[in-house]
């Protein structure tokens, strides 16, 4: 779950799974005469809406502290026994459907804690220390697995898509996380399949709903991306019934942004 605590007392929560759509609507309009499209098309698509389907068992149940008074942001929720097969599970349903899907699911999901690989320079990675005994064995376990699914596909194409996913992740999460949009870098971009070919790319604000893109990659002159959200009117509850009863209470709620072509 992405949380914002927003300046006006208000609870801002979007689920992962709402933000994965945006990710993989992003996917889907990539490239242009400057960036190629994804290949192959159907999986990259598939992997970036469905990357973060292992949140949608805690999504059900999002959890808050009447001590801290704080529903957990997603890099704060504990990885218990439950979560984790939660990962697990959505690994293994996606490959079930889809082997190429999964694979890159899979490998993002061990990617994040362990700074996306060091594919991405900008914006930094997080700094998640040293991990717990549990995640490193998941970790071990997944990666293992990866190995030997990757072994049916080319290796250059694979690293390129998964250094594309976490971009179309990024640029989701930067509409999803923050309360004002800022400038911002998403760096290296793959610009296609061939070595090297890669660019820095700058997200400007033009309005609080409208982000310029230097280089674009869309097919189109301009998308827009509708985000899925629930205001809660408070940011305290007296106890984690109160808070889930609010949360399931507040209608969704739709915001658009819209990208655009810094060169016009």
């Amino acid at each position: 779950m992405i949380v914002r605590y927003e300046s006006d007392g208000s609870l801002v929560m979007i689920t992962q799974n709402d933000h994965a759509l945006l990710s993989g609507l992003f996917a889907a309009h990539w490239g242009n005469a400057k960036f190629e499209r994804p290949r192959p098309f159907d999986s990259a698509v598939r992997a970036a809406m469905f990357h973060d389907k292992g949140w949608i068992r805690y999504e059900t149940s999002p959890i808050y502290d009447p001590v801290t008074r704080k529903t957990p942001n997603y890099r704060e929720v504990p990885n218990t026994p439950a979560q984790l097969d939660a990962f697990q599970w959505a690994g293994d349903w996606l490959s079930g459907i889809d082997p190429y899907a999964g694979l890159l699911v899979s490998k993002h999901r061990t990617g994040l804690w362990q700074g996306r690989y060091h594919v991405i320079i900008q914006p930094p990675a997080i700094q998640r220390g040293t991990l717990k005994p549990e995640i490193m064995s998941f970790i071990a376990r997944g990666e293992e697995k990866q190995k030997a699914a990757a072994e049916r596909f080319d290796p250059h194409e694979l690293a390129t898509n998964y250094n594309l996913l976490q971009v179309w992740d990024l640029l989701s999460l930067y509409i999803c996380s923050e309360e004002k949009l800022k400038n911002d870098t998403i760096a290296p971009v793959p610009t296609g399949y061939a070595t090297p070919g890669s660019v820095a790319m700058q997200l400007t604000p033009l309005s609080p709903t409208k982000i310029a893109l230097a280089p674009y990659p869309f097919d189109q002159p301009a998308i827009t991306a509708s985000l899925i959200y629930r205001r809660l009117l408070g940011q305290s509850f007296p106890d984690q019934g109160a808070f889930q009863a609010a949360y399931f209470a507040t209608a969704p709620q739709l915001s658009s942004f819209t990208f655009v072509d810094a060169a016009g």
